[in-house]
């Protein structure tokens, strides 16, 4: 069974960024997460990254598809 939550440093290792970028990420709401425990550890949902990726895949393709209309 895959975990329904990821830490930080999961969120770290799975995009290939530092801890400080992925704590960014979060904290700006770009990559939505929540807070739990006495310390206020970060938890994010892995479908929430799943979705973030494909939201950037489709982000690029748009900026490749116009840089494509613009250089023809």
């Amino acid at each position: 069974m895959t975990a329904r939550f990821l830490t930080l440093s999961d969120l770290a290792e799975q995009l290939a960024v530092s801890m400080i970028q992925a704590r960014a990420l979060v904290r700006s709401g770009e990559i939505p997460a929540i807070q739990v425990g006495g310390r206020g550890q970060w938890r994010i949902e892995a479908s929430v990254l799943e979705d973030y990726i494909q939201q950037k895949y489709r982000e690029n393709a748009a900026r490749v598809e116009q840089l494509s209309q613009e250089n023809a």
